[in-house]
């Protein structure tokens, strides 16, 4: 496994090493790249929120007609 922020990455051994990586903020990867866990503490921009937020709304009211057509 690895633990990785920023530039900085990490070989983990152990599953109480990567818990520690975790709560210092790193993401823990497994041996073939994949993300395993996100680290702590990270936020999202206030922009990328409105964004996301409004994406979902828009989905969900798209979700709302086709249920309704299908019961048609």
């Amino acid at each position: 496994m690895k633990a990785i922020k920023d530039n900085k990455a990490y070989t983990v051994n152990t599953a109480e090493e990567a818990k520690t990586y975790k709560a210092q903020g790193f993401d823990i990867y497994d041996d073939n790249g994949k993300i395993k866990e996100h680290g702590l503490g990270k936020t999202v921009s206030l922009e990328k929120y409105e964004a996301l937020e409004k994406e979902n709304a828009k989905l969900k009211a798209e979700l709302k007609k086709l249920k309704s057509d299908q019961k048609e």
